[in-house]
């Protein structure tokens, strides 16, 4: 016993190491950068198609995304199989989630009906994709058409080197595009307003007659749309806005040199 007395004890001493959750050595921030980096990318391609899609198609992708289910209706008080409804009345109608309620949403202004057919057809033809084009191959390069709540509206831009408007007045291109408009005006029945863009100048002036030109030219489409038969009467209004809304960046551009011809839908005439 005195021998094991003088033996010192061994003493074990165990080190805890706490895992570091944090730092380079954790995992939870490349969940954090990998959400990150998908949300800048998600947010960047809404950007992408906000930018490259015109009003319509943007319509079209949303109503793709909004959610819908058929439900039936009570009966009508008709006796049968089909309650006093037609086998269609079901599918005309749009329904939309309301806190949870599947109720009946009114539909769109300008999403269905024969106003819209009519236009959208007049933008086929103006296009050149109807059953027989209105427009030449050259002058297709110098027209766009889109359709919004305000209504159609036919886009007429010059290009470099094929202006629409000079020192003279109209060009013989733009009395080609106000015929080609004029007799498309006789597929509808809407108002018409007129509108002129210019391109900015590069020099500023005292007196800047760029409101005063821009609202000539425009009362020279609506002469030129007149001669080719439009009825006066149709005509809403006629503006110039100056080099105020430039299509594309470059205010100098020459395709900033433009005319907007609307066809108003009822109610916005």
């Amino acid at each position: 016993m005195a021998a094991d007395s003088n033996v010192a004890p061994v003493i074990i001493r165990k080190k805890r190491r706490q895992k570091d959750a944090g730092g380079h050595h954790g995992g939870a921030w490349k969940v954090a950068y990998a959400d990150f980096v998908t949300a800048m990318m998600a947010f960047f391609m809404l950007m992408w198609l906000l930018n490259a899609t015109t009003e319509q198609q943007r319509k079209g992708i949303a109503d793709y995304f909004t959610p819908t289910i058929p439900i039936a209706r009570d009966s009508g008080g008709g006796d049968g199989a089909l309650g006093g409804e037609s086998p269609f009345a079901e599918a005309a109608r749009q329904r939309s989630a309301s806190g949870g309620v599947w109720v009946e949403a009114p539909q769109p202004p300008g999403e269905a009906g024969p106003e819209q057919a009519e236009l959208e057809a007049l933008a086929e033809a103006l296009r050149g994709r109807g059953g027989e084009s209105l427009v030449a191959d050259p002058e297709k390069r110098h027209i766009v058409t889109r359709v919004t709540d305000e209504g159609l509206i036919v886009e007429l831009f010059a290009r470099p080197g094929a202006p629409l408007h000079d020192a003279d007045g109209p060009t013989p291109l733009l009395r080609a595009l106000a015929g080609v408009v004029a007799r498309a005006a006789g597929m509808v029945e809407n108002g018409v307003a007129v509108e002129a863009h210019l391109r900015a100048r590069p020099v500023v002036l005292a007196r800047n007659p760029i409101w005063r030109d821009s609202t000539a030219q425009a009362q020279d489409l609506r002469r030129l749309l007149q001669d080719e038969g439009l009825s006066p009467g149709r005509i809403r209004r006629v503006t110039g806005h100056a080099d105020r809304d430039p299509a594309v960046a470059d205010p100098m551009a020459a395709r900033n040199d433009r005319f907007e011809v609307i066809f108003l839908r009822e109610g916005r005439e």
